[in-house]
């Protein structure tokens, strides 16, 4: 068994998350793919990400990806959080992953149809309804929950989803969307605001990226899925593939071996990269980057010791493990940074990283400010270290 120490494992990391500057790409479609996916519980995460990893970084390259060339799609999958993938990754996340969640999430819709009292067979007003939605999509789509209710208002009526304290009224149509986004039927659009915004239009998937809901073997999508992640972000522990997909142990071990996995040995145990990628590689490029809160690297291992400093983890994440936004120098995180309400970039580097590094740092700062011009934003998920930057 090879041993990949933490040297290599950084330099991986440098070069496939593209991160050096000879790594970067303006090809948006080609950067989701590269890290397996773009968080997008936050709409700031896909085009920060992106453009960290541009040669020319321009915000509106992810839009052009994701609604204009639409080689690019956003769907819940791992972990059940939202992401921006290319088509085939789209497919085999959702085929592996989100089908998963499908089961749980009908039922809470019809309990909430039963409770209403919208009609005696919940099934049936469900599936009569999901008809109904399809069919004006199809015709008039994209469009967002508001406009698709007071088209179909017989539809837009309250139900309540869930008991007790986490009792929440919504509209029947929007909970039959989000539904119908988990089973794959439709899928998000552009945003109805600016891209900053996390209010999307629907559209339906046949419509808007015809292929995607055509059938795949869970298992195959399992093992294309975990093929992907170690091209990414391998070696990787199987505690990591199982935390970053939210599958079963099961399901992570059948996917392991389907996809040829080689064990390694790393320093916290047995890892695994895939059969061709089990050589030495060499030292990558210098580099430094500042990537936004729940960046694909930052979230992309559950055992993160080989790139972050273990008492520098309560500063840059939550305490539900989101990570913040983060200053990354050679294939590691020093620090973290935030924007303050005046535009400028706040930064707080936690290690000595020299003083020519920190001059890297602060014109990368500079750069990010220039990019961003008259934009302000607030991550949902601020790690205690962005809130002691901003104020």
């Amino acid at each position: 068994m090879r041993h990949i120490d933490v040297a290599e494992r950084r330099n991986r990391l440098a070069v496939r998350q593209l991160l050096t500057p000879a790594a970067r790409t303006d090809d948006v479609a080609a950067i989701a793919d590269a890290v397996v996916g773009l968080h997008s519980t936050d709409p700031v995460t896909v085009h920060l990400s992106a453009a960290a990893r541009m040669r020319t970084p321009v915000l509106p390259a992810a839009d052009d990806a994701l609604y204009v060339q639409r080689s690019l799609l956003r769907h819940h999958a791992m972990r059940r959080t939202l992401w921006v993938l290319g088509l085939e990754l789209a497919r085999a996340a959702h085929h592996s992953c989100t089908v998963t969640l499908v089961g749980r999430q009908r039922k809470m819709l019809l309990d909430a149809v039963a409770g209403a009292g919208l009609g005696p067979d919940p099934e049936r007003w469900v599936d009569a309804a999901t008809t109904e939605i399809l069919e004006v999509l199809a015709d008039k789509g994209p469009l967002a929950a508001r406009e698709l209710g007071r088209l179909v208002p017989h539809l837009a009526v309250p139900i309540t989803i869930g008991t007790g304290r986490q009792a929440t009224e919504v509209a029947a149509h929007s909970r039959l969307l989000l539904v119908l986004g988990f089973e794959g039927r439709v899928l998000r659009a552009r945003p109805t605001g600016t891209w900053i915004n996390g209010q999307y239009r629907w559209a339906a998937a046949q419509a808007w990226a015809p292929g995607f809901d055509e059938p795949l073997d869970p298992r195959t999508a399992a093992a294309t899925l975990v093929r992907a992640w170690l091209r990414a972000f391998g070696p990787g522990t199987r505690a990591d593939v199982q935390w970053w997909t939210g599958w079963t142990a099961t399901t992570t071990a059948r996917a392991l071996a389907d996809a040829g996995a080689v064990e390694v040995e790393l320093a916290e145990g047995t890892g695994y990269v895939l059969p061709d990628d089990v050589d030495p590689v060499g030292p990558a490029e210098p580099f430094v980057a500042l990537l936004p809160s729940l960046d694909p690297t930052t979230m992309g291992w559950k055992q993160r010791g080989f790139h972050l400093d273990p008492t520098h983890g309560p500063l840059l994440f939550d305490r539900n493990g989101n990570g913040g936004a983060t200053i990354w120098v050679d294939g590691r995180i020093v620090g973290g940074w935030a924007q303050r309400a005046d535009g400028t970039i706040a930064l707080r580097v936690l290690e000595d990283i020299g003083r020519e590094r920190t001059a890297e740092v602060e014109r990368a700062a500079h750069e990010l400010e220039r990019l961003l011009g008259d934009v302000r934003f607030t991550p949902r998920f601020p790690a205690p270290l962005h809130k002691e930057l901003r104020s």
